[in-house]
């Protein structure tokens, strides 16, 4: 996984990329679409946050339109929707545009 780069993931290399490799190092995964408004705001906020917290997690980005089986799987109903993979499980999650503070007080709580 490369750090500090946002990575790609969809329904083939979910279980690799994303439940294997949060062994090693906590990955959180942006679930969002192109038409999302919401999502492209949030995107900047986790960009940013993810370079000022210099490889303490991996941002990992899943389309849900393009990868409707991980996305029925993991029951996203609401967009931009984000979630925390620790150890091989889900370890929390947010739906919504959270204001830069707000994510950064999730990611404070759960790293």
């Amino acid at each position: 996984m490369r750090k500090n780069k946002e990575v790609e993931v969809n329904d083939s290399n979910f279980q690799k990329k994303v439940i294997k490799a949060s062994n090693k190092i906590p990955i959180v995964v942006d679930f969002w679409a192109e038409w999302c408004g919401p999502c492209h705001m949030l995107e900047m906020t986790m960009n940013k946050l993810m370079k000022g917290y210099k490889g303490k997690f991996v941002l990992a980005k899943l389309n849900v339109d393009k990868n409707p089986k991980t996305a029925a799987e993991y029951r996203i109903m609401g967009i931009p929707n984000v979630k925390m993979f620790k150890n091989g499980q889900l370890a929390d999650e947010f739906v919504g545009a959270l204001p830069e503070i707000q994510v950064r007080e999730w990611l404070d709580k759960n790293l």
